[in-house]
């Protein structure tokens, strides 16, 4: 029920009509109403190309429930890792499915994604409890994501083991309209968390 009441106020609070969606994790410093609606916003190829480079992923089939229009997963099987997909929006690549809701579900294996903006944390949170003890949690977030006591009570009781810095800046495009875009303003980071670490985060750059 929780999730479900989540998602039906998404729809108001993505068309920027409350200003709570860019106070969030992670927000962008967009203005009301410039974020796209569906909080859709595609991954550079090339972030995922750096993932690939720094780390390994070794837990079998990985996840990637946010996946769009298959931006990150089409890097992850180049680079020859099996991918099951899923999304939340049909945009005519991978499953539909609503990760935040299924109370059941488990995945042996590893997950990777870049997640809605609005709920980073939930998704987050919801794949460490769903992953078996040692596996890896990649999200492509925002480096505001290490502010906020909410997060910061993440970060005491699941730290991530890595946080990679991009020293160049790194796109997300809305709609997955990379032409449109000059350029970025926000700086974005690769957090791994491997469940069941317990040491201290670890602070690299690529890029």
């Amino acid at each position: 029920m929780r999730n479900e009441k989540l998602y039906q106020n998404m729809a108001k609070d993505w068309v920027g009509g409350n200003a709570a969606v860019f106070k969030t994790l992670g927000a962008s410093n967009h203005k009301n109403g410039e974020r796209q609606k569906e909080d859709y916003y595609a991954t550079e190829p090339a972030a995922t190309e750096w993932l690939c480079k720094i780390e390994q992923f070794t837990g079998g089939v990985i996840l990637e429930p946010s996946c769009g229009e298959g931006h990150i997963s089409e890097v992850l099987k180049a680079h020859g890792y099996d991918v099951v997909s899923r999304d939340l929006i049909d945009r005519g690549y991978g499953e539909v499915a609503d990760f935040l809701s299924i109370d059941n579900l488990e995945w042996n294996g590893d997950i990777v994604t870049n997640p809605p903006y609005r709920y980073a944390l939930e998704f987050v949170e919801k794949a460490l409890q769903i992953v078996p003890k040692g596996r890896k949690v990649a999200m492509f977030l925002k480096l505001t994501f290490l502010e906020g006591k909410g997060r910061r009570r993440l970060f005491q009781t699941q730290p991530p083991c890595r946080v990679w810095v991009s020293s160049s800046r790194l796109k997300c495009a809305a709609n997955g309209d990379f032409d449109a875009m000059a350029g970025s303003a926000q700086a974005y980071a690769w957090f791994i968390w491997e469940k069941g670490y317990k040491g201290e985060t670890i602070l690299k750059w690529f890029n």
